[in-house]
């Protein structure tokens, strides 16, 4: 018996990362999966994002563990993307139990020297699209007066840092507009919580201008592992296992959490309880 057994999910960003690792986290409990992603690339985003292939190996994953999974191509960007996602899912499945609206970006600019182009595209994807996607999945799970969203934020929504201002704006606004969902959905029996995860090894950070930016000019990705282990306060951590975040998402979605809701959790092996440091000393 698994925890989510006759659930259905639906996921966003679930073509690789953090994403997959929830969809395979989640039909491993039991539930079949819509598996949301947009292949291609954003014009303000210096990294390549997921495409088609690894939309198709997540589905291949969930297969694996003989769950049921459709993959629709959708952009986070578009209403009417989710709303197709949404109602393919439901052609398929007939129900919708679970969104897991997990899709973003990141790039680094200061801010006074980004374009309005980079700044809107970040607020669009991380923070409007959270809201188009619980939007999409609202009306039904009203109707069946149940169901368990839980969106990705960051610890970027609780601490500043320089260089990612518009992402970091847009994270604290996922925690915001995540307890307003929970408020206004709570009355029809349906939660919505936050994941605010610490830095994970997956492709958001694997990326040559962040290492430019973050470690130094040349560094490589051993370099940001190397790095990574004064980010945190428990020992031998370094970049997150997604499969850690994947965990806090199963307990927020599942009965476990039956009664938790408006609640934007940490994980992050410590991350936030370090002290700080002045970036740039006078």
């Amino acid at each position: 018996m698994g925890k989510l057994d006759g659930k259905v999910a639906l996921i966003t960003g679930a073509g690789r990362g953090q994403g997959r690792s929830h969809a395979l986290t989640l039909a491993r409990e039991g539930a079949d999966i819509i598996a949301v992603d947009v292949p291609g690339s954003v014009e303000s985003i210096e990294y390549e994002l997921s495409g088609s292939d690894d939309l198709a190996e997540t589905v291949k994953g969930v297969e694996e563990l003989d769950r049921r999974i459709i993959a629709v191509e959708g952009d986070a960007r578009s209403q009417e993307a989710l709303d197709g996602a949404v109602a393919a899912g439901l052609s398929e499945f007939g129900q919708i139990d679970i969104l897991v609206a997990n899709h973003g970006v990141l790039s680094i600019e200061n801010f006074w020297e980004m374009s309005e182009e980079r700044w809107t595209q970040m607020i669009d994807i991380n923070l409007s699209g959270m809201w188009r996607a619980a939007k999409a999945v609202a009306p039904h799970m009203i109707e069946r007066g149940r169901g368990a969203i839980c969106m990705t934020a960051s610890i970027n929504a609780i601490e500043t840092g320089p260089g990612y201002t518009h992402y970091n704006v847009s994270k604290a606004g996922v925690v915001m507009l995540m307890k307003n969902v929970a408020l206004e959905l709570g009355g029809y029996g349906i939660r919505c919580n936050a994941i605010c995860p610490g830095a994970a090894n997956t492709k958001i950070v694997d990326w040559q201008g962040l290492y430019d930016n973050l470690i130094f000019p040349g560094a490589g990705h051993s370099d940001l592992w190397d790095a990574t282990r004064n980010w945190t306060a428990l020992k031998d951590r370094r970049l997150l296992d997604p499969q850690t975040l994947s965990n806090g998402v199963l307990f927020l979605v599942s009965d476990d959490a039956k009664d938790i809701t408006g609640v934007a959790l940490p994980i992050d092996a410590g991350h936030l309880i370090l002290p700080g440091y002045n970036h740039t000393p006078g």
